[in-house]
C-alpha cells in the first residue's frame, strides 16, 4: 500500500478524505445542536443578570428621596442620579432585548456576534459613566468640598446618601 491511501487516516481520496472535521472527531449533528442550545442558555442566562442589577438599582434610585426639619432632597434634585435612572433604564432594555436575541435558535455569525459585541461595549461604557458620574457627587455629599463651598450633605440626609449608594455601587 502507498502511503497516503490507507483507510482512515484522512489524507488522499476514499471515503475519509471527503468526510468533515467534525465527522472525524466522532461529533454528529445532535450533538453539535445540543452544544449550540447549552450555549445559547448560557448567553441568555448571562444577558438577564444585567437586567436585574439594572431594574434593581433603578427601582433603589427612583424611590430615593427624603423630607426633614432642613427640607428635601430627591434622586431628581442631581442630574448624576437622573442620569444613572437613564443609563440602567436603557441598560435594562437593551440587556432583555440581547437576552431574547440570544434566545432565538439560529446560526450565530461573524455581523451579529461583532454588532453585540460592539453593543455591549457601548452600553458598559454608558453604566460605567454614570456609575463614576454618581460615585463622585456622592463623595462630594459624604466629604464636602470647602474650595466650592459644598458642605456635606450625608448627615442631614443619610438615608438617602445610604439608598444612593446602594443604587450606584450595584453597578460595579
Amino acid at each position: 500500500m502507498e502511503k497516503g491511501t490507507e483507510k482512515g487516516n484522512g489524507v488522499g481520496g476514499g471515503a475519509a478524505a471527503s468526510r468533515s472535521p467534525m465527522a472525524l472527531m466522532g461529533s454528529s449533528r445532535y450533538e453539535n445542536e445540543e452544544a449550540n442550545t447549552g450555549m445559547r442558555t448560557t448567553e441568555t442566562m448571562l444577558r438577564l443578570v444585567p437586567m436585574a442589577l439594572c431594574i434593581a438599582a433603578l427601582v433603589v434610585m427612583l424611590k430615593n428621596s427624603q423630607s426633614n426639619e432642613f427640607g428635601s432632597v430627591s434622586y431628581s434634585d442631581l442630574g448624576a442620579f437622573r442620569y444613572l435612572v437613564h443609563a440602567n433604564g436603557i441598560c435594562a432594555g437593551y440587556s432583555l432585548l440581547s437576552a431574547i436575541i440570544a434566545a432565538m435558535p439560529r446560526p450565530s455569525t461573524m455581523p451579529r456576534a461583532w454588532t453585540l459585541f460592539l453593543l455591549d461595549q457601548i452600553l458598559t461604557y454608558i453604566i460605567l459613566a454614570a456609575g463614576a458620574v454618581s460615585t463622585e457627587v456622592l463623595y462630594l455629599t459624604n466629604k464636602g468640598d470647602a474650595a466650592v463651598t459644598w458642605s456635606a450633605a450625608c448627615g442631614t440626609f443619610a438615608s438617602f446618601c445610604h439608598k444612593a449608594t446602594t443604587s450606584a455601587f450595584q453597578q460595579v
